[in-house]
């Protein structure tokens, strides 16, 4: 039977360096016996390379050679589990503060944030770093693994520090549910089955609470159906249709819509996806799109029902800057927003956020790892949605013309911690 989508949850971990976060992961997939023999096999070898005994479970994540050597994970590292319950797609993310870029990535597409954090060192600069962009990129639910218990003697009190630290700062971002759990993920207690050493929890495991989440809430949407159109297909006989992902509200044959920018109304007569035609579609779906009349819609373009969204070339956006060189004015960049690539400009920076007291500061400029308000205009007009109605027609990426490199993103709108 075809999973629906809110049987597969999508979780990011995230934390400081050495917290314990690709352990954990690695604790999860082998307790409940997601690896092949081979991959078990190859966990073994690089363990014993590394003279770090038989079994090193943050190497079940760490894929590339250059993580396993130095013990670090880089790259986000993209794992699928599932249990009888429900499917999972895991997202590694990189602690350290230079790889904060990866860590976005990883985050961009996930229904919940897998904290963890060191029990002996509490909420670290790079965890509130991490929770941020998080926030910002509209996870609205938090697991907090709050591991290494062993080491502090599965002191309540200790965890309980963390917890209030967390809770606060959860609170300030906006965070609608937080879910504390103690572990020790090298020990495996509280990870899937419960713990004989923490007789004061009755909470979940980990592995428990990940079940009971919510999942799908990157197809929550306050907005009406969105197309981003990215291809035209000629049909037999004659006729076009327009193909692309479904985002925001469902889709059904019969709906007014309205193509912009061109702000041309007509009405969908067909859907139809890689199973065949359907009289509706849900937001996560490929589909092409047939219209009641002609249009010259192409790849750029976007398909909507009401409300509507903006049609602008200048707007408000809270960035993350990942760039080496700060962003500056006079720096070439173009904007990738759905389908859709036009050169940018940036006309002001509004101010700096600081990590630590989530106030926005004024500032001139943005430099690696900063997160900023931005005015931006752009060279064509944009079909956009303020990102905490829309996570798809509400967000970008900022590319250097000259290296091609991503060097931000981009959310359209202040975020609501702001």
């Amino acid at each position: 039977m075809k999973l629906a989508a809110k049987d597969l949850l999508r979780l990011a971990t995230v934390g400081s360096v050495d917290d314990g976060k690709s352990t954990l992961i690695g604790r999860l997939l082998v307790d409940t016996r997601q690896l092949f023999d081979d991959q078990l096999s190859a966990v073994v070898a690089a363990s014993e390379k590394r003279g770090v005994g038989d079994l090193d479970l943050s190497f079940v994540t760490d894929g590339l050679r250059a993580e396993r050597e130095q013990g670090i994970t880089i790259d986000v590292a993209y794992r699928y589990a599932s249990t009888p319950t429900r499917k999972f797609i895991i997202a590694d993310c990189p602690g350290h503060l230079q790889y904060t870029r990866n860590m976005a990535t990883g985050a961009s597409t996930a229904d919940l944030a897998l904290v963890v954090l060191n029990v002996a060192h509490g909420v670290k600069e790079q965890t509130r770093r991490h929770l941020c962009i998080a926030a910002l990129l509209g996870v609205r639910t938090i697991i907090a693994a709050v591991n290494k218990m062993d080491e502090v003697n599965w002191s309540e009190a200790a965890y309980l520090s963390v917890v209030d630290e967390l809770r606060t700062l959860s609170h300030e971002l906006g965070f609608e549910s937080v879910t504390p759990i103690p572990v020790s993920a090298l020990l495996g207690e509280n990870v899937v089955e419960r713990s004989s050493h923490l007789d004061w929890y009755d909470g979940p495991s980990v592995l428990q609470a990940l079940e009971a989440c919510e999942a799908g809430s990157w197809t929550h949407s306050g907005t009406g159906a969105r197309l981003p159109v990215q291809w035209v297909l000629r049909q037999n006989g004659g006729g076009r249709t327009y193909a692309g992902m479904l985002n925001g509200a469902t889709l059904h044959v019969g709906d007014e819509v309205t193509l912009l920018p061109a702000n041309v109304t007509t009405t969908v007569t067909s859907l139809t996806s890689g199973s065949g035609p359907r009289r509706a579609a849900t937001a996560g779906l490929a589909i092409d799109v047939g219209l009641a009349d002609e249009t010259d819609a192409g790849r750029g373009d976007l398909l909507a029902t009401a409300p509507l969204p903006q049609v602008t070339k200048e707007f408000v956006a809270t960035v993350c800057w990942f760039g080496d060189q700060p962003l500056r004015s006079t720096q070439r960049l173009r904007l990738k927003h759905t389908t859709k690539v036009t050169p940018v400009r940036l006309r002001e920076i509004s101010g700096v956020v600081d990590i630590e007291t989530l106030s926005v500061n004024p500032g001139g400029e943005l430099t690696t790892n900063d997160i900023g308000l931005v005015t931006l205009q752009t060279a064509d007009w944009l079909v956009v949605d303020d990102y905490r109605d829309n996570r798809v027609t509400g967000s970008f990426v900022l590319i250097d013309e000259v290296t091609n490199a991503t060097v931000a993103a981009g959310m359209i709108g202040r975020a609501a911690f702001l």
